[in-house]
């Protein structure tokens, strides 16, 4: 790995959380904090103990010399800080959902595609063990030929409308919802297992008793460009403990996810998958405490190997700005669809 690359990270909640120690442990040197609120940021800055804070992106790259930026602010802010930092020269990484809307999505992939600079999404689970090695095992043919998914999750985030979080989780404006937030990481995964989607029909209901804002459930009923048929379904509003359902059916094998544990079922028998040591994550401090930020730093090595011009550190399709306006491709026909009350609609492409 070559010299410590200066790197600012835009956003003071998240982006102090996992971005900051992330890009540390993937040998970048985080020379700034961008945000909103001038005090604010120069408190988080002085405990993530960075040396300088700011309230402007194009201000904070010509005094610090960053090479990188990574966006951790809400969506609505997305495009406009991609811009400025592609502008720049900057590589950038962003967080998902990758903007408001399809033309931004558009606008900011020709921006970075022109420029010549790296240019990654914050979909860090693609290298979560478990959805990795179910990634390897689909594209090393040990189910056949895929034919149906199915991903359901119940959680509690959410349930309680009185509990903490973000205003512009709930304020659809700023992107805010529980598609954006959670369901973008899961329309990925299924485009990441198996391809492109085609055709949707779609809801997007609210299970809590929150009254107005974005909706905290998603459920969606899919057919796939090369056939395969799924369902997506999860709620953040549900009381109770977590649950979830993963599991793709093919004509040889069927995969399922039951917690980190991948198996595979087939004719003989069913066994759990081994994951190999390319696929294993690196050891991070604060990894304990923090389950994303193994994965994230992945994601930083991938953008600073690329930077140097080197291999990928690990067998995972990276996910670049490419991936993020497919993803809104896919959550403006869930939309479409939801607003016609779960109408059959196409994926734009």
């Amino acid at each position: 790995m070559s010299a410590r690359i200066p790197a600012l990270v835009a956003g003071t909640g998240f982006g102090c959380r996992t971005h900051v120690p992330a890009l540390r442990a993937a040998g970048f040197e985080v020379v700034g904090l961008v945000g909103a609120d001038a005090e604010r940021t120069a408190r988080r800055a002085a405990k993530s103990g960075i040396a300088a804070s700011y309230t402007d992106l194009d201000d904070a790259i010509t005094k610090s010399g960053a090479r990188v930026v990574s966006i951790a602010t809400p969506p609505h802010t997305h495009a406009a800080l991609a811009m400025t930092a592609i502008a720049r020269g900057c590589h950038v990484t962003c967080e998902k959902p990758f903007t408001l809307d399809i033309a931004a999505a558009k606008a900011v992939l020709a921006a970075a595609e022109r420029a010549g600079i790296v240019h990654l999404l914050g979909h860090e689970f693609r290298w979560g063990p478990d959805r990795a090695l179910v990634a390897q095992a689909i594209r090393e043919g040990r189910i056949g030929t895929p034919r149906l998914i199915g991903l359901l999750s119940y959680l509690p985030l959410l349930a309680d409308p009185a509990a903490p979080m973000p205003d512009w989780w709930f304020d659809t404006a700023k992107g805010g919802g529980w598609l954006g937030a959670h369901g973008s990481h899961l329309i990925d995964q299924v485009r990441d297992w198996l391809g492109e989607f085609k055709t949707l029909s779609a809801s997007l209901p609210t299970v809590s008793a929150r009254d107005g804002g974005a909706e905290d459930t998603y459920v969606l009923r899919f057919t796939l460009e090369n056939g395969v048929e799924g369902v997506l379904q999860q709620t953040a509003g549900a009381w109770g403990k977590p649950a979830a359902f993963a599991r793709v059916a093919g004509t040889q094998g069927t995969l399922s996810v039951n917690g980190d544990v991948v198996t595979l079922a087939d004719r003989d028998g069913e066994r759990t998958l081994d994951l190999p040591p390319a696929l294993q994550l690196p050891v991070v401090d604060g990894g304990a405490a923090n389950p994303g930020l193994a994965a994230f730093t992945r994601l930083f090595e991938t953008m600073h190997a690329r930077i140097d011009g080197g291999p990928d550190p690990a067998p995972v399709r990276a996910p670049t700005f490419a991936d993020g306006l497919k993803g809104m491709q896919v959550m403006a026909a869930v939309r479409a669809s939801a607003a016609q009350n779960g109408a059959c609609v196409s994926v734009d492409v």
